[in-house]
């Protein structure tokens, strides 16, 4: 995505840019809330650079806003809160329309237990256990400020919002969530996963199909528009899904 993007972006600039992006997604991972920033002297307005760019694009990236930013702004650096949102369909069916865009879990699941037990991973936490080995990060300590579990008919929804996140984070806590969810106790189940630091102890990693970067904050000073979003998964209309 970055390189279609820079490529986009340097055909309306009329010279090549660097896109910085907030973040980056694995291949199958969704972004609805990306933001990147780059610098030109090329003087175009917002509507420019969204439309122009948009015409270089491919149907599956889109550009929704462009603005100035004061001198300083870093779209990476200066983020203090990402959230990310991970779907799941909890049926015993499969979806045709919806199967690069959700999770499927065939086996119900308990949204109550997986809430309770995401709980034990609030605060300031070594996240060791949910790193992926290919993770390159200098340290493994993060803040989670909340993790949101709700059942929405046929779909399971988690949202978690973090400071920073390790390489394959959110996908670990979600595939040890669908594991701890059915014993006991499934909060002093996470709470032992957490404490054990160690990847082995956590549940297998679960689909890139499910998981979106849903936003990324910034100090208001900077202007950065909350994105506003449709719904992400319609209910199914006339079972043709």
């Amino acid at each position: 995505m970055q390189d279609a993007v820079q490529a986009a972006i340097s055909f309306v600039a009329g010279h090549p840019i660097v896109a910085i992006c907030a973040g980056r997604t694995d291949s199958g991972v969704h972004a609805l809330g990306q933001v990147i920033h780059f610098d030109t002297d090329a003087e175009r307005t917002p509507r420019a650079w969204v439309l122009g760019a948009n015409t270089k694009l491919a149907p599956t990236i889109a550009l929704q806003w462009a603005g100035e930013v004061t001198f300083g702004f870093h779209a990476r650096h200066k983020a203090v809160r990402r959230i990310y949102r991970y779907c799941i369909l909890n049926r015993s069916e499969r979806s045709a329309l919806t199967r690069t865009r959700a999770a499927w879990i065939h086996r119900p699941l308990d949204s109550a237990a997986m809430y309770a037990a995401a709980q034990a991973l609030v605060g300031e936490h070594d996240f060791s256990a949910f790193r992926s080995v290919e993770c390159q990060s200098k340290t493994t300590i993060r803040l989670i400020e909340r993790i949101e579990v709700r059942r929405e008919g046929d779909y399971v929804w988690l949202e978690i919002a973090a400071n920073a996140y390790l390489h394959h984070m959110v996908r670990n806590i979600v595939g040890t969530l669908l594991a701890v969810q059915r014993e006991a106790d499934p909060a002093a189940a996470m709470a032992r996963v957490l404490e054990a630091g160690n990847r082995r102890f956590a549940g297998a990693t679960a689909p890139a199909a499910g998981l979106y970067l849903w936003q990324v904050e910034y100090p208001p000073i900077y202007g950065i528009p909350a994105p506003g979003y449709a719904p992400l998964v319609p209910p199914t209309a006339d079972g043709l899904d």
